[in-house]
């Protein structure tokens, strides 16, 4: 079993057969025999915000999907500075680049409590050679991956400050509620923007005072989307 990493919670082995988000994970086309497949234990994890689930540089050991919570992927630039590459939710995998090279990416670190399930890479593998149900899930998570790092470059880094900011709200809306955005600290998203934690605050208050957004909670992480279409499209600085 690979080794439990001492700042995360071990819930158990994962079970993959019920497991309530099959549907938008690796394992949702699986058959019975398939699972059959599976020798090495499926980890079920927990991690505190702040916390980190891979390293980059690490050793790659294992795909993670992600079952709740916010999880950043984040590179340091030539000049030191840290930059937030993109945001993985809900459904996403973790980790797809062990399957194509020795070492993981980028530093993966939970935005929120988060909740995982650890894939051995041995597992992956070794389904992905005997099951073609598992190598067509594969297929469609490169694809989304892909298309989610174009997205985030095309909306997030261009444009100026209110363009940015906005298409961020816009962005972490939640699936089930699209009125709802879930945000981060200001530090957090002026790496997500290339942007300065006094524009984004001053931003975000401006947004405010327009009646684009609304506050949920005192700390300035949760909205409510006011005005979808104004926001698509706001004025210039």
């Amino acid at each position: 079993m690979i080794p439990i990493k001492t700042e995360s919670a071990w819930r158990g082995t994962a079970d993959c057969r019920r497991c309530g988000i099959r549907d938008m994970v690796l394992f949702a086309d699986l058959r019975e025999e398939d699972f059959n497949l599976i020798h090495a234990p499926i980890d079920d994890l927990e991690y505190a915000a702040g916390q980190p689930l891979l390293r980059m540089g690490e050793t790659a050991t294992s795909l993670y999907t992600l079952r709740s919570g916010v999880i950043k992927l984040v590179r340091n630039t030539v000049d030191g500075r840290q930059r937030i590459v993109r945001v993985l939710r809900s459904g996403d995998v973790v980790g797809l680049e062990a399957l194509m090279g020795p070492t993981y990416d980028a530093d993966a670190i939970a935005l929120t409590p988060i909740k995982v399930c650890r894939l051995p890479l041995q597992v992956i593998q070794r389904l992905n050679r005997e099951t073609p149900r598992l190598h067509q899930r594969l297929l469609e998570q490169w694809h989304h991956s892909l298309k989610e790092a174009d997205d985030w470059l095309a909306e997030l880094n261009f444009g100026n400050a209110r363009q940015r900011v906005a298409g961020l709200i816009l962005k972490m809306r939640s699936a089930h509620d699209p009125e709802t955005c879930t945000l981060f600290s200001r530090e957090d998203m002026g790496a997500m923007l290339d942007l300065k934690l006094e524009t984004v605050s001053r931003t975000l208050n401006a947004f405010v005072r327009e009646g684009l957004i609304e506050p949920m909670d005192k700390i300035g992480r949760v909205y409510r989307v006011m005005d979808a279409e104004r926001l698509k499209a706001p004025k210039g600085v």
